[in-house]
């Protein structure tokens, strides 16, 4: 990791501690309670968040030496990540084109689950991003559904990993997993 790369991540922890946690007792998309919470949109909506976010992701997926060719993740909380990274990746001389999964196919339309699917070829590598995995389930679930569109999932990124299972889910699921932080990054 170069002394760049550390700054970026001190930063981005700072601006994550900062706008996105939150100590209290909250339900989460999984179910399960939790005594704190961690928001990334907070953060991921934030101009020097959503840079560091897109930078730092960009450079992990570049380092993985997967040939990712896109990246996307399930609405609402990958939205602003993919989009970051897609903006670093074009200034940086390899443009990533983002995709957005639905929850559910547009009623109206073309029905799509996946948009921006017409800047991805059939069969392209591409990595799921999420803003915070706890289960893994959500990541599961994009990750089948860009499968199903005929994309190839090769890996899964998040801002922040809760230490809750999911990492492990999703890597017996067979796809690679990594996380800018984990639960005692952000909460200590």
């Amino acid at each position: 990791m170069t002394e760049e790369f550390k700054k970026l991540k001190s930063k981005l922890l700072q601006i994550v501690k900062e706008k996105s946690y939150e100590k209290k007792d909250v339900i989460l998309a999984s179910g399960k309670k939790s005594d704190f919470y961690i928001d990334c949109r907070q953060t991921t909506l934030h101009p020097e968040g959503a840079y560091l976010v897109g930078k730092i992701l960009y450079s992990m997926i570049k380092e993985s030496d997967l040939k990712i060719e896109a990246i996307g993740g399930p609405t609402m909380g990958a939205d602003p990540i993919a989009t970051a990274i897609a903006v670093v990746s074009h200034l940086e001389g390899n443009p990533l084109p983002a995709f957005i999964v639905r929850k559910e196919p547009k009623k109206h339309g073309l029905g799509q689950w996946i948009e921006g699917k017409k800047n991805l070829a059939n069969g392209a590598k591409v990595a799921i991003v999420e803003d915070v995995v706890t289960t893994g389930g959500s990541s599961i679930q994009a990750v089948k559904r860009a499968e199903e569109e005929g994309l190839k999932v090769v890996a899964v990124f998040a801002v922040v990993d809760r230490e809750e299972g999911g990492a492990e889910k999703i890597r017996e699921a067979g796809y690679e997993f990594n996380a800018i932080f984990t639960k005692r990054d952000v909460v200590g």
